[in-house]
């Protein structure tokens, strides 16, 4: 019984061995010294969402897969690769959600005409009800 409750306590500590956080990556948040490639990879920042907080971008996240993201990107930025390059890699590689800009593709056509066809259809309302009040 001794034995099943020591092998039962040892089962449950192992988690707390083990290494909770790894170390940040080169770029999380260390900068590029040229200010014109960091401006660059900045502004690309900005406009990716990050992945763990979703309402943040990864230039705003505290989160760890963010400085990845960071450092992938200024790695990137620092090899010569032009940001939409990267925007579009990521999209590959995470899907369109994680871009803050929006695409036209036309699955999401009906998403865009949707709040123009709501407006069309109040003003047609709103002009019946018009035309009825009058004599």
């Amino acid at each position: 019984m001794k034995a099943l409750l020591a092998l039962l306590a040892l089962m449950l500590s192992v988690p707390s061995f083990a290494q909770s956080a790894l170390p940040p990556a080169p770029y999380a948040d260390r900068q590029i010294a040229d200010p014109a490639l960091e401006k660059k990879a900045r502004t690309l920042m900005e406009t990716i969402r990050c992945l763990t907080c979703q309402s943040q971008s990864i230039a705003d996240s505290n989160a760890s897969m963010a400085g990845d993201l960071r450092s992938q990107i200024r790695e990137r930025i620092l090899a010569g690769e032009q940001p939409e390059h990267i925007r579009a890699w990521l999209i590959e590689r995470y899907g369109d959600w994680v871009s803050y800009e929006p695409t036209a593709d036309p699955i999401l056509w009906p998403l865009w005409a949707a709040p123009l066809l709501l407006l069309g259809l109040g003003l047609l309302i709103l002009r019946g009800r018009i035309k009825r009040r009058r004599p």
